[in-house]
C-alpha cells in the first residue's frame, strides 16, 4: 500500500499546511533530503493546541498534541511534494515538549508523533533516529514542537 494511501486509512484530517511564524520556510529540499522546521500541534481549524505539560496540560494531552504535530507535518509534506509516495524514509526527528521542571516524560509524549510516523511510513520506514527533551518554552505557548528530516526516493 503507499504511503498516500496508509494516510486515507487512518481516516484522519490534515490541517492545512501551516504558514511560517517567521523568517524562515517550512520545508527545504536539498539533494534528497526534506528538511521540515520545526512544527506544533495545528488543529484543523487552524488553532494551535497550547499549554505547559504538567501545568496546563497532562501527558496524555500532549501526547495527543504530538500526534497532531504529525498531521501537521504531513500537510507540509503533501503541499511540498505533492504526495507522500515520493517519500522513501523518515530519517530523523527532534522533539520538544514544553513542560514544568521535573517532568522527565518527554518520549511517551513525543511518542504521540512517532507513532504516526510509523503508522502512514510502516515499520521499516516511519520509525527515525529521534531526540525528545523538554523546554521551559514554545513559540506562542504550544505544547509541542517537532522538526524531522526525510530521505526522498531516487
Amino acid at each position: 500500500m503507499s504511503f498516500d494511501a496508509n494516510l486515507a486509512a487512518l481516516n484522519v484530517e490534515l490541517p492545512p499546511a501551516p504558514k511560517a511564524m517567521g523568517l524562515y520556510k517550512p520545508a527545504v529540499t536539498v539533494g534528497n533530503l526534506v528538511y521540515l522546521s520545526g512544527h506544533g500541534p495545528l488543529s484543523t481549524d487552524g488553532t494551535l493546541q497550547l499549554g505547559k505539560v504538567g501545568v496546563d496540560v497532562d501527558q496524555d494531552t500532549a501526547n495527543a498534541a504530538a500526534r497532531q504535530t504529525g498531521l501537521a507535518m504531513l500537510a507540509t509534506l503533501k503541499a511540498h511534494l505533492g504526495s507522500l509516495d515520493k517519500i522513501k524514509r523518515l530519517v530523523k526527528t527532534f522533539g520538544m515538549v514544553n513542560c514544568q521542571d521535573g517532568f522527565t516524560q518527554q518520549p511517551a509524549v513525543i511518542n504521540g508523533f512517532s507513532e504516526l510516523m510509523k503508522e502512514v511510513f510502516g515499520e521499516d520506514c516511519g520509525i527515525a533516529a529521534r531526540s525528545a527533551i523538554g523546554v521551559n518554552a514554545l513559540p506562542a505557548g504550544m505544547t509541542v514542537e517537532v522538526e524531522a528530516i526525510f530521505e526522498l526516493n531516487d
